[in-house]
């Protein structure tokens, strides 16, 4: 059995801009509103189009689609992209792309890499989307890698925001690849020189050094100075003042975010992450009241906003009841959110809301895979403890092998307790000793306890084995680093359990 293996699940670390409008004549319903100017319309873009795949301005079909993305109507928004993108329009096939990108399936990644490539010789946009896909791709080559600096410079220089971040985030994940490069110094020339992600990007490295709490006072400064035109700050502000203990300056601080959303110019995503801030316990005194009501205000039209209302209650059972929790879950599934089957499996895997149901659970966490990296962790613990009759060692390894390689907490221990408990499969102290080695990053009583245990039970030749085993494991969770490097790193507890 062969466990040292690459696992091809691609993590989205950014988020999406859209350029301005391209060709069309629709309403808000997306019909024709003059008929009878059809032919004439379609012979005035044919021309444009021709002239220029950029099309001309003012024409509704990508604004309807760039506002429906905004409210998570992605069907609406894939459908006014697919009639611009079959047209010939590269800033519709970029959207089209990033569509495709968000569902993390991997056909779907490898379509919109090739869309990003087929556009990128005249599309800025697509050479940024193309540098940051290349940039969170697992197992990427040293070429991708290196083509990723390129496109990305390149889309810089040719006024594409969003490229300085990934840039830091390439230098960071990947140093042995560009070892002439400094991540630190880099920054820091691009802060000299005044561009307004640079600071973002400072930010960024803090967090992925660690020293993000001794620098909150910069923190502050960095995002008020970028509040207006970024409004990712917002969620770092909300974290700054969570952290300080600062309700009032944390009150003016959402009054104005509201009132910038109410504008449009505050996303509802953006709501949604600053609410779930507010709820984080690891980040200081909750206040799920004012989370409640941030995501009930956006909810209708954002409907992710659904099963972040939902975990809340999960989290803070006081604020409803099962009845309002299921509500809550079925509107997230109605509008396809992969998340509210991933909580719906929860509460059926632990039996504490509704009773216990593995069968159900397995249904639901089945449908959150590929989506969500905790349905695979959930789905190995229901192969691995035998909860659907008897244990499926295999589908429970793949499972949660796959989990731990995506950051998900608690994998490699429960792979450690497959191997050497040897509940349905042959027990392998040799692996059991290179996951337990993994999971000590936890830090637990427990995991601690069967990493010495088993490797004073090792003989040496088979330690030997093990620690060339335990590397092999380690650089390829060096190469995916899925999530480690997120700028907007929120805390979303996914309920696992303990071990």
């Amino acid at each position: 059995m062969t466990i040292i293996k690459i696992l091809n699940t691609p993590q989205t670390l950014w988020e999406r801009r859209f350029g301005d409008p391209n060709c069309s004549r629709k309403d808000q319903r997306g019909q024709d509103d003059l008929p009878q100017a059809r032919s004439h319309l379609g012979t005035f873009c044919a021309l444009a189009l021709a002239v220029s795949l950029a099309g001309c301005a003012g024409l509704p079909d990508q604004r309807l689609a760039n506002e429906a993305l905004k409210r998570g109507d992605t069907a609406l928004a894939q459908q006014n992209y697919q009639r611009l993108a079959d047209l010939g329009y590269s800033e519709a096939q970029v959207g089209l792309a990033d569509i495709q990108v968000d569902s993390h399936d991997p056909e779907q990644m490898k379509k919109a890499e090739a869309t990003y490539r087929a556009a990128a010789d005249i599309s800025p946009r697509a050479q940024a989307r193309l540098g940051r896909l290349l940039v969170a791709k697992p197992g990427s080559t040293e070429a991708e890698k290196h083509e990723a600096e390129g496109l990305l410079k390149k889309a810089f220089a040719n006024g594409e925001g969003n490229t300085l971040i990934p840039l830091a985030m390439l230098y960071l994940q990947y140093p042995h690849s560009f070892p002439n490069v400094n991540a630190q110094q880099q920054i820091s020339q691009w802060r000299s020189a005044g561009y307004p992600e640079a600071g973002l990007a400072q930010i960024l490295l803090y967090r992925t050094q660690g020293t993000y709490d001794q620098h909150l006072d910069e923190v502050e400064k960095v995002c008020k100075a970028a509040l207006a035109t970024t409004d990712i700050c917002y969620v770092e502000l909300a974290t700054v003042y969570q952290k300080r203990g600062q309700p009032e300056q944390q009150a003016e601080l959402l009054k104005q975010m509201q009132a910038g959303h109410a504008r449009g110019v505050v996303s509802a995503q953006r709501v949604d992450s600053v609410a779930r801030v507010l709820a984080d316990s690891s980040l200081g005194k909750t206040d799920e009241k004012t989370a409640q009501s941030l995501l009930e205000g956006i909810a209708p039209g954002y409907p992710a906003a659904w099963v972040s209302l939902a975990q809340l209650l999960y989290d803070f059972p006081e604020l409803g009841d099962v009845d309002k929790m299921m509500q809550y879950l079925e509107n997230g599934r109605a509008a396809d959110q992969p998340r509210a089957e991933l909580l719906l499996g929860k509460l059926y895997y632990e039996g504490k809301w509704v009773p216990a149901d593995a069968k159900v659970a397995e249904a639901h966490f089945q449908k959150a895979v590929g989506r969500e990296v905790a349905a695979d962790y959930y789905l190995g613990q229901i192969y691995r403890r035998g909860y659907l009759g008897q244990v499926y060692s295999q589908k429970a390894l793949d499972h949660l092998l796959k989990a731990a390689r995506n950051g998900q907490n608690s994998a490699d221990y429960a792979i450690a307790q497959l191997f050497s408990q040897g509940k349905g499969t042959k027990p392998n102290p040799v692996y059991a000793y290179v996951f337990s080695q993994l999971a000590k990053v936890q830090n637990t009583p427990q995991a601690n306890e069967l990493a010495q245990t088993l490797e004073t039970q090792l003989p040496p030749q088979q330690l030997a084995q093990a620690q060339r085993l335990l590397q092999q494991e380690q650089a390829i969770r060096g190469a995916m680093s899925p999530d480690t490097l997120e700028l907007q790193a929120l805390k979303e507890d996914d309920g696992e359990e303990q071990l």
